[in-house]
């Protein structure tokens, strides 16, 4: 089946990714690189979810009375206390997250779940939560793998979480300055739907398309699978609405430019929902593309690839640079022919009959006007082949295309299977990229074969830019006993590995808990009062989304001398 931007799926499962009858079963050449190359006696699934009768939920901690105004204000359908609801908004969709929850684990889960329909009702909520001391989280797709949707409680008499599923809807379009203005709800392929009858599209693809929201892509500075051709979100949007504490603030201008002091839609961008509640959005939007043209090129390493990318970014033409542009090295390269049966086999002996017998593999995607496409795509063939690239075809930009979503039901059934698997990502200049590639890779195999366990560790760079480019690692190992400690081992090793490098800390997962004590190594002790300084400001009481994106004052240091040294 042809996964189409437009195709929605139902919310997530509790335990898992969207829809469990959209994944598919593990191949047996899938079950045989398991085995082999993670040297597990067996990959039988044998580690289930529990039923969602036996998950454990804390009681209700709010009184009658709190509840009785909130119903009051959203309505008595739009506020829910059961435990299938508080559950399902436990937390995000990283796999600590999964592990406590299959293992029925959602103590933390928030006390009540509130779904207003207006950014008056949002305004009345917050104001309820401040007079209360209530906690609130806001709940989009729920899609963070940073901690980011964590109901916390901390010193607060309750939390509850604010999810925005009913506001969903596009308010208006802009032909003329090709802008859309949506409510802050509305998820990826309704998006797409919406923009669909003016020939519209976002342009903005990430992996959690089919899950995330309007909203959460602001909040998170998010990057999409296209974002080296339509940019990231955050060059996507021109002005947000955010309900706080403090009230209604709009951030950010219709006009095109403007010397009107700093970009206050800066401090909403990336906010993380600890400022308040990002209502509605408008968006840069540009028509549906007329045509995509694929290809791909192997090269003889991962370095020469990246090489390629960077020749392709500063020397190539108007229109060289495709809208999707995707290097695995040399690991991920390898398990994707190892996984992809008869057809990579065939094409990974010919690479080797070539002279690439462990090649790094890049996809590549133009979109656009045919024209443009076609010389697109000649022009940066010339700089391919210098950089000693061998051309593969379109067909593995096009496979890459057909599955771009499926990956996190692939997590669900290794976990299911007793794998440990998880992602996280980084950004490094040119000059850094290789060493913080080099570091990081063997900073998490080293945290992972402790007693000799094995593991693997794939990589890929997803987006690149003028002065660098991003790194997405992925990782697999066993299944620990205590998998919670395993995940947070490879984490702190990793993290530290990215900030000794001079890499930053996130480059599109965004901050949520986990990254939190690392922010001052990024922005500094004085960035830190800044943040802390408009978040005093906005939400005076701290209600917002606490521990998220600001450290905590007992966070341990950091050193930030890279120990990468950057190359001419």
């Amino acid at each position: 089946m042809v996964i189409h931007v437009t195709d929605e799926v139902p919310r997530s499962v509790w335990y898992g990714w969207g829809d469990p009858s959209r994944g598919k079963p593990l191949g047996s050449h899938a079950l045989e690189f398991l085995r082999r190359t993670l040297k597990l006696g067996s990959v039988a699934q044998n580690h289930p979810p529990v039923e969602l009768s036996d998950v454990r939920v804390g009681p209700v901690t709010l009184a009658d009375d709190v509840l009785t105004q909130l119903r009051a204000i959203t309505g008595a359908d739009h506020v829910a206390t059961d435990a299938t609801t508080r559950i399902l908004h436990a937390g995000g969709k990283s796999t600590p997250d999964l592990i406590r929850r299959r293992s029925g684990d959602a103590l933390d889960a928030p006390d009540a779940v509130v779904f207003p329909g207006t950014a008056e009702e949002v305004r009345a909520v917050l104001a309820l939560c401040v007079q209360r001391k209530l906690a609130v989280v806001t709940f989009g797709g729920g899609t963070s793998v940073v901690g980011g949707v964590e109901p916390l409680r901390g010193r607060f008499a309750g939390v509850i979480t604010v999810d925005m599923a009913r506001m969903d809807k596009l308010l208006h379009v802009d032909s003329l300055a090709r802008t859309a203005t949506f409510e802050a709800g509305i998820r990826g392929p309704a998006i797409e739907a919406a923009l669909a009858p003016y020939g519209m599209t976002l342009g903005h693809f990430p992996q959690s398309h089919q899950e995330a929201t309007l909203g959460g892509y602001v909040a998170t500075r998010s990057a999409g699978q296209a974002s080296t051709g339509y940019g990231r979100s955050n060059d996507l949007v021109k002005s947000a609405h955010l309900e706080t504490p403090a009230g209604a603030f709009d951030a950010g201008s219709p006009a095109p430019g403007t010397a009107a002091g700093p970009k206050l839609l800066d401090v909403v961008v990336g906010s993380e929902g600890t400022l308040g509640v990002i209502t509605s959005a408008t968006v840069k939007v540009v028509p549906v593309p007329a045509q995509k043209v694929y290809g791909s090129w192997a090269f003889p390493s991962f370095e020469a690839g990246a090489e390629a990318l960077r020749r392709l970014k500063h020397d190539g033409a108007r229109g060289d640079m495709p809208h999707v542009c995707r290097l695995s090295d040399t690991d991920e390269t390898a398990s994707t022919f190892k996984l992809g049966g008869w057809k990579t086999g065939a094409l990974a002996r010919y690479l080797g009959i070539r002279g690439q017998k462990t090649p790094a593999m890049a996809l590549f995607v133009w979109e656009g006007d045919a024209r443009e496409n076609r010389a697109g795509k000649r022009r940066s063939a010339k700089i391919m082949r210098a950089a000693g690239g061998i051309s593969m075809g379109p067909l593995p930009g096009k496979s890459w295309e057909h599955g771009r979503f499926s990956g996190p039901y692939l997590r669900d059934e290794l976990l299911t299977r007793g794998v440990y698997v998880e992602t996280l990502e980084t950004a490094a200049t040119w000059g850094l990229l290789a060493g913080t590639y080099a570091s990081v890779r063997a900073a998490i195999l080293d945290s992972l074969q402790i007693n000799g366990a094995a593991a693997y560790v794939q990589t890929h760079i997803s987006h690149v830019y003028s002065d660098g480019a991003s790194l997405y690692f992925t990782f697999l190992s066993g299944l620990e006993a205590d998998g919670l400690a395993q995940n947070a081992r490879v984490k702190a090793a990793a993290s530290g590995a990215i900030v000794a490098a001079g890499a930053t800390i996130t480059h599109h997962h965004a901050v949520g808990i986990d990254h939190a004590p690392y922010m001052g190594a990024e922005i500094g002790a004085l960035g830190i009062k800044v943040l802390a300084g408009i978040k005093n400001t906005l939400d005076p009481e701290g209600i917002m989304n606490p521990g998220k994106l600001i450290p905590p004052t007992t966070a341990p240091p950091v050193t930030t001398s890279p120990t990468t040294k950057e190359t001419p």
